[in-house]
Formats: C-alpha cells, sequence, structure tokens
C-alpha cells in the first residue's frame, strides 16, 4: 500500500466500570474521527493501554474498529511484544483480520543486541504480514532502534516507516537520511510534531487527536501542503495543552480531557488509575484557556 500520511489517532480504548471495553463507546469515538477528518486509526497502542490487556480482548477491540472504519480510512494495528515470536503471531492475525498495516515496538524489557533488534523486526517484515511500522520509544521500552538498524530495515520493501517517539531531534536527524518515497517517518510526540515534519516526517501518531481531531488533521494538512507557517501557528498555540496531556504518564490525562468535555473515554484499566486531584484543576485550567469545552 502507499504510504500513509496525515494526522493517525492513537485512539483510546473505553472501558466500563467493571473493567470491560466498551465496544458500543468505541464505535462511536471511531466514527467521529472519521467525520472529524482523522487520516487513520492506530489502534491496540500505548494510548489503547493495550499493555494491560489479553489477546482475545485486544482481537475483539480491533474487530470493532476495523467494522466501524469500514475501510472508509486505514487501520494500523499495534502487533507489538517483548516476544518477537509473539509479535509475529500477533502481525499474523492482526493482518489476517483486515488491518492495512502495524506498529511493532521496540523489544522492551528483555531489550536486545544490535543483530536482535534487526531480527526482532525481521521476523515480521518477512512474513505475509500488512506493512510493519517501526516503533522507536526509549522512554518506554528502556532501548532504542539505533540508526545503523533503522537504515538496515528501511530499504526491506515491508517495512513502510518509523514512528519516532524519542523526543530526541538528534537521532531524529540521523533516521531522516533513510527516508524515501518507501520509507516514511512519523511523529510519537505531539510537541515537535511540526519539527519534525520540517525534516521529512509525513504526520503524526496522535495523542492530541483524541481530543481536537480536526486541528491536529489542519495542522499536519497545512504543513503538507507547503502553509508552513499556520502549521507552526497552530503548533505552538496548543503546545500548553499538548504538554498538559502529559502531566501524568499516557493515557490519564487524555482521558481525563475527554471525559470532562463529554467524549466517554470510560475508566482506566490498572494499574493506571485517576489524576491526581492537583494535577486535574492544572489540566482544566489549561483545556480552559485553549478554548476547549469543559462539563464537569
Amino acid at each position: 500500500m502507499k504510504l500513509l500520511t496525515g494526522s493517525m489517532v492513537a485512539i483510546v480504548t473505553p472501558f466500563n466500570a467493571d473493567g470491560s471495553v466498551d465496544h458500543g463507546r468505541l464505535r462511536e469515538l471511531v466514527n467521529w474521527h472519521v467525520d472529524m477528518g482523522t487520516d487513520a486509526i492506530v489502534a491496540l497502542g500505548t494510548t489503547g493501554e493495550t499493555a494491560s490487556t489479553t489477546l482475545e480482548e485486544d482481537i475483539k477491540t480491533l474487530d470493532t474498529i476495523l467494522s466501524a472504519t469500514n475501510k472508509r480510512i486505514p487501520v494500523v494495528a499495534g502487533s507489538g511484544s517483548n516476544s518477537s515470536a509473539m509479535m509475529l503471531h500477533k502481525s499474523e492475525i492482526y493482518s489476517q483480520m483486515g488491518a492495512d498495516a502495524l506498529l511493532c515496538i521496540s523489544p522492551y524489557y528483555v531489550k536486545t543486541n544490535e543483530e536482535g533488534m534487526y531480527r526482532h523486526f525481521m521476523m515480521s517484515a518477512e512474513a505475509d504480514v500488512a506493512p510493519i511500522i517501526l516503533y522507536n520509544v526509549p522512554g518506554r521500552t528502556g532501548c532504542k532502534i539505533s540508526p545503523n538498524v533503522v537504515r538496515r530495515l528501511s530499504t526491506h520493501p515491508n517495512v513502510m516507516g518509523i514512528k519516532e517517539a524519542s523526543g530526541d531531534m538528534s537521532y531524529a536527524m540521523e533516521v531522516a537520511r533513510y527516508l524515501s518515497e518507501d520509507f516514511a517517518m512519523y511523529s510519537g510526540n505531539d510537541d515537535i510534531t511540526v519539527p519534525l515534519m520540517s525534516i521529512g516526517a509525513k504526520g503524526v501518531i496522535s495523542v492530541w487527536a483524541n481530543i481536537m481531531p480536526r486541528e491536529v488533521h489542519n495542522m499536519v494538512k497545512d504543513y503538507l501542503e507547503g502553509r508552513h507557517g499556520d502549521a507552526l501557528k497552530a503548533q505552538l498555540r496548543y503546545l500548553d495543552l499538548i504538554n498538559g496531556l502529559f502531566m501524568e504518564v499516557n493515557p490519564i490525562p487524555v482521558k481525563e480531557a475527554m471525559n470532562l468535555m463529554g467524549l466517554k473515554a470510560g475508566h482506566y484499566r490498572m494499574p493506571l488509575y485517576p489524576m491526581a486531584e492537583a494535577n486535574r484543576a492544572k489540566l482544566i485550567k489549561i483545556m480552559q484557556e485553549a478554548g476547549l469545552p469543559v462539563e464537569g
């Protein structure tokens, strides 16, 4: 498939009070994103709390999302694992279900050496699966995908790109040397989407888009279509809000913001827990300053 571009929401998973997935609300959120111009749905990621869900739950969640999108926009499924064999297993399942691409994370906790990192991704890339997007997020995993491993993987026909979420512009510059018509970079940090696009990124896999999908879509579109000043203006205008969404570990603040806006993101899956009251008050103030409606 062609490279994905634009604003791709790292969608939350709404949970009921008993901890079960609220599939009805999830379907509503997907339809809302399609209506708001979101360019792709990224399911089963960090923001979706997939580290605390079972494979059976994930399959049902992805099925709901695929059904709701009904091929109107692409769906990227997070198939990553610290087990290379499990990542391959999930990649095969999600591809057979109809995912358009797969988000594959570096092997957290286990870590590995240089060759192991390369082969971790190659196990899925060489299988009969949808195109994969590498996911570099060392703050979560404790390890990073070295520029050399990115270079080696970037030429593989089934490796579509990299979600760069280190926040390290020097690293991103190294990786940018390997971008091409067949290998893209996607910002994994909402606060530096425009800077990353200035070195070649094709869009963002966004937490912020859970609450302002139209604005994120427009910002990315403006940059891709050459209206760089307008894109930068939006990035800077909402910077305090973006930072506020990470004042506690993601997705605690963004789910709180959604609930405050009446977007009904539901509950968290333990060990995630509602925001501390002082931070909740700060978040409300930031949201109001950004012009967002606060219902409670």
